[in-house]
């Protein structure tokens, strides 16, 4: 591929999903929230969960991995951010990664990430990462992670509020996904190998044989427009307790973001730099509006088709039989 064109001075705000912001707002404002990030940081804190990757991982650099460490250079210098986290690579068949810390995050690569992708999806999924740590996600982040998977009755006195805030947590974290997939798809610059991996994230890797992104898209439109109206139910259902969206959906969001033409914006140059005023707070609750407004009239929609098929099958049931039917004869019918 051609030389990508470095973002300089970037803003997270450039590929920050509104709903991602506005999950965070709504997650922020939950009572006793400020309580757990004090609790869990307090218990845990940045060396243990630092040390427990250098324990156990991989540390990246010039001299272990170099390709990798090569790759994680270009993808800094493409997002223009001045630091350099840590980068680890994990031994585990789970095809993941993640941006996990408090006042230094750092990266963790699972090897069967990138056993399973090739050198430029691996640079798609560097950027979806490095776009987590510029956003800020890491600390709420890791803050997932130890409640979800050690569980609220890990951290003393949190027991009560455990529901509310893992359902939060749980919705934020996958809009969180939606933005860092912008940020891969800028640290790559290539709609197709950055789509393509979420087809290998769903699918696998196809061998000896062929996959084809046009059909996984079509799969995606399908899967959120198609179907019986009560497929609506089931799909936030299946949904509620994942970290992470489904891939075809985020395979659909990001094609969605790029036909906006905000995609092509950016790489024109026109994209808010860091140190500029904040973006209004304003603007991100109208974004998000809008996309919560277009899901919740798709799901309304889809509860009224339901109700208006119980009312016709509940009538059809009661409504006695149809006139000239079923009877033995008598008066013709008043006009």
């Amino acid at each position: 591929m051609p030389d990508r064109t470095v973002l300089t001075q970037i803003s997270s705000t450039a590929w920050e999903h509104p709903a991602d912001r506005a999950a965070l707002q709504a997650l922020r404002s939950i009572p006793g929230f400020d309580e757990v990030v004090r609790k869990v940081m307090g218990l845990i804190g940045e060396r243990g969960v630092r040390l427990f990757f250098t324990a156990d991982a991989v540390r990246v650099g010039p001299r272990q991995r170099p390709k990798l460490d090569a790759l994680y250079s270009e993808v800094i210098e493409t997002l223009d951010w001045p630091e350099r986290p840590e980068l680890f690579v994990s031994q585990t068949p789970f095809v993941n990664a993640m941006a996990v810390g408090f006042q230094k995050p750092f990266i963790v690569l699972n090897s069967g990430a990138l056993g399973m992708l090739d050198r430029e999806e691996q640079r798609v999924l560097i950027g979806h990462e490095l776009g987590h740590i510029m956003s800020g996600h890491a600390t709420y982040t890791t803050i997932a992670l130890i409640l979800l998977n050690a569980g609220f009755s890990a951290i003393p006195g949190l027991g009560l509020i455990a529901l509310p805030v893992q359902l939060a947590l749980l919705e934020w974290y996958r809009k969180a996904e939606l933005s860092a997939d912008r940020a891969g798809l800028l640290a790559s610059q290539d709609p197709t190998v950055t789509m393509g991996m979420y087809l290998k994230f769903a699918g696998g890797s196809a061998g000896d044989d062929e996959t084809n992104l046009d059909e996984f898209l079509i799969q995606a439109e399908e899967y959120e427009n198609g179907g019986h109206a009560i497929d609506g139910l089931f799909k936030v259902l299946n949904v509620i307790f994942r970290s992470h969206p489904f891939n075809t959906a985020r395979a659909a969001e990001l094609q969605r973001w790029q036909k906006s033409g905000a995609y092509e914006r950016i790489l024109g140059g026109d994209y808010p730099r860091r140190g500029a005023s904040d973006r209004p707070l304003g603007d991100d609750v109208a974004e998000a509006a809008d996309y919560y407004g277009e899901q919740s009239r798709r799901a309304a929609a889809s509860v009224n088709d339901v109700l208006a098929r119980a009312r016709d099958a509940f009538n059809s049931a009661f409504r006695g039989p149809a006139n000239g039917e079923g009877g033995s004869g008598g008066s013709a019918p008043a006009a």
